[in-house]
């Protein structure tokens, strides 16, 4: 039985429930999963907790050489991403108070970069509207479906989006969040794995509005239907299926700036530590 860990943000649910409810289904391998949010995600997955993880991609290097990253179960930014909000009318001096969803989340890091003076705490994403509106803090960065429906006393200050297209030059879209599998598995489990779960997730794009109905039906998801219809359309695509050679390059560049700017003590390539799914093909000939 293997482990899987997601969150239990819309998006990761879709992609991972048409596994649950028997879509897909393999004779060798048998899934257990359990939801947390990311950030608890991403600290089980320095702990090497679960053997496939939802990550922030941010985060990725630091576990590259326990853990494999998958091409499946992608969620990038195009055009959109976290919003940095704060309560209207507010003006932000240069050492404000902010609340971000996790120390190795993607937003913190690219919010890090373009505000090294704020003073950070860190709050349960769900969390975060609230503390910008009672004061606690001057302002916070909202992320996952929070961005859908906000507080009209609260404004978009920046958007991670805009910033991400300052830092990287390119045009390039926004690696928010990936999934990476234990390198203690053997590469025919790990292949066969990455097999099943691109499945899932083509399945459930194919099929969004049976399994959005589902789901809804279920009551596992936080938002309603119309809201659903729009984060999915944000964040479990066609483009979640498998990143393709522009997601690839885009990660590739944040994993740079992050070493650029001393988050990482190297810079590695995203390629290099896929699982090299050529393997079966050239044992089995």
């Amino acid at each position: 039985m293997l482990s899987v860990a997601h969150s239990p943000d819309a998006d990761d649910l879709f992609m991972y429930y048409a596994i649950v409810f028997g879509w897909v289904d393999s004779t060798n391998l048998r899934f257990s999963n359990v939801a947390k949010d990311i950030e608890s995600l991403n600290v089980a997955a320095i702990r090497g907790e679960y053997d496939i993880s939802a990550i922030s991609f941010a985060l990725y290097p630091h576990i590259a050489q326990d853990y494999a990253l998958l091409r499946t179960g992608v969620s990038f930014g195009n055009g959109y991403g976290p919003k940095l909000i704060k309560q209207k009318g507010k003006s932000l001096k240069q050492h404000f108070k902010v609340a971000l969803s996790g120390q190795h989340t993607t937003n913190a890091m690219i919010f890090k970069m373009a505000y090294p003076h704020a003073r950070i705490i860190y709050k349960h994403f769900l969390d975060i509207e609230s503390s910008v509106l009672n004061g606690e803090v001057d302002a916070g960065v909202l992320i996952h479906e929070s961005i859908l429906n906000f507080s009209p006393k609260l404004e978009v200050e920046a958007e991670i989006w805009d910033i991400w297209q300052d830092l990287n030059k390119q045009n390039l879209p926004l690696p928010l969040g990936g999934m990476a599998l234990r390198r203690s598995l053997t590469l025919t489990t790990a292949i066969e794995c990455e097999q099943m779960l691109t499945k899932a997730v083509q399945l459930a794009v194919h099929n969004k509005y049976i399994l959005s109905q589902m789901l809804l039906e279920r009551g596992i998801i936080r938002v309603n239907e119309q809201e659903l219809e729009t984060y999915l359309n944000l964040y479990a695509n066609a483009d979640s299926i498998s990143m393709s050679e522009i997601e690839l390059r885009a990660l590739d560049k944040l994993f740079e700036l992050g070493y650029n700017a001393h988050f990482y003590p190297q810079c590695i390539n995203a390629q290099d530590y896929l699982i090299p799914t050529e393997y079966t093909s050239l044992r089995f000939t």
